[in-house]
């Protein structure tokens, strides 16, 4: 028998099993151009024999009692309920004694009572894009035609929330929402949101002809200018401040909100859940509907393809020393400017796509988002002591919420 895990970590590759297909058209999706990469292939769908040899194998890879699978887009939910329902049967098949979890991104507007009712009944977690309220949503997310789609994805929610089935919100934080922090954190907790991930928007635009429009972390500032819809690195900063300066007061322990949650793992040396925020990254590869594993869902060029499932496995792929100097490169290309930090530990320069300015000394490899960043951890410096001073003496992060009242710090 074929030995598939000789490593001592999970193995964890997301799967898009409609490629880039989507039923929208959000004007700062960088995934949607994907198809130019399979221009070739009519039928951009998974098909059932390649569904199992993946089911299969990314089993048999995992050395832990526990597996994870993430369906990711594109739009998930443009493959019918049948391929899901076959994916589970699968599962089972090969299982072997394995706890599996399902987790699925979507952007809402193609939920269903039917839907909703197999999510629960095999207890998915689902995961929503939303981008705040109507207006703020609504200004990039809209379908082919121009139409806006904010009240098919509240729809969407009420079904979730209708049938009890777990989710989380997703919110791109982009140029226009994020001079509006606490408008946008107000309304999540309105609709009943606990769990939510801000993801601030930075592409770029290839100025020469290319296969892509937007461009590789690799271009140089040169070669490439600034999508217009992109966070500025002060909003940044301001917005994770002033939604800090609520969270921290009001819903710690009711409210999770991602990256704060990522920070307080920094802070005590933990694993943050944030990959962007860990010292090395590589560990999540993406699959798409052909097979072809590529180094990371943001990292889907020619030049980042590790190969084909037909061909090797996923084992040799994630485990190749192309993904492995991919994975150390996050702490390895550190300019010096980073390294000289003292909120080095924090961030570790955050996702390698974002890093495409110099530093102070002319080093490439900056991240764009810098400024934002460091005035935020600075800014929340003594509540993160506090937050681990608490959890290192196995008392709970949120007395923080106390502590202020008392007028600290």
């Amino acid at each position: 028998m074929t030995t598939f895990a000789p490593f001592s970590k999970p193995l964890y590759v997301m799967l898009k099993p409609g490629g880039s297909s989507c039923n929208l058209a959000c004007d700062y999706c960088y995934y949607l151009e994907k198809t130019k990469l399979y221009s070739q292939n009519k039928h951009r769908v998974m098909s059932d024999m390649l569904l199992e040899r993946f089911v299969k194998e990314y089993l048999e890879s995992q050395t832990m009692g526990q597996v994870l699978f993430t369906w990711h887009g594109g739009e998930t939910l443009m493959r019918p309920i049948e391929f899901y329902r076959k994916a589970l049967d699968l599962q089972k098949k090969y299982a072997n004694g394995r706890q599996i979890d399902n987790s699925i991104q979507t952007n809402g507007t193609l939920l269903t009572d039917e839907w909703c009712k197999f999510f629960k009944e095999n207890n998915f977690l689902v995961g929503i894009s939303i981008d705040g309220p109507q207006e703020f949503h609504d200004e990039y997310r809209r379908d082919k035609m121009g139409r806006p789609s904010f009240l098919k994805v509240m729809h969407g929610i009420e079904l979730l929330k209708k049938y009890d089935v777990e989710f989380n919100c997703m919110a791109v934080v982009n140029d226009y929402n994020a001079d509006y922090p606490l408008e946008f954190y107000h309304f999540f907790k309105e609709i009943g949101c606990q769990y939510l991930q801000f993801t601030p928007i930075v592409e770029r635009i290839n100025r020469h002809p290319s296969p892509l429009t937007l461009a590789t972390a690799t271009a140089s500032e040169k070669d490439a200018d600034l999508a217009p819809y992109s966070i500025k690195p002060k909003q940044w900063g301001n917005f994770l401040c002033a939604i800090f300066d609520e969270w921290v007061r009001e819903d710690v322990g009711k409210t999770f909100v991602q990256i704060f949650d990522s920070t307080l793992a920094n802070w005590v040396g933990e694993q943050p859940g944030l990959c962007t925020m860990a010292k090395t990254c590589g560990h999540a590869g993406v699959m798409e509907f052909n097979g072809d594993v590529y180094s990371c869902d943001h990292f889907v060029f020619p030049e980042y393809k590790l190969g084909n499932i037909y061909s090797e496995t996923l084992t040799s792929m994630m485990y190749s020393d192309q993904q492995l100097k991919f994975g150390n490169d996050k702490f390895n290309k550190l300019p010096r400017q980073c390294r000289e930090c003292d909120m080095l530990f924090a961030c570790y320069g955050e996702c390698p796509k974002n890093r495409f300015v110099n530093d102070r000394y002319g080093e490439p490899g900056l991240n764009y988002l810098c400024e934002g960043y460091y005035r935020f951890f600075t800014h929340v410096a003594p509540y993160m002591d506090f937050m681990k001073q608490e959890l290192l003496a196995q008392r709970a992060p949120a007395n923080v919420m106390e502590w202020i009242k008392q007028g600290k710090p």
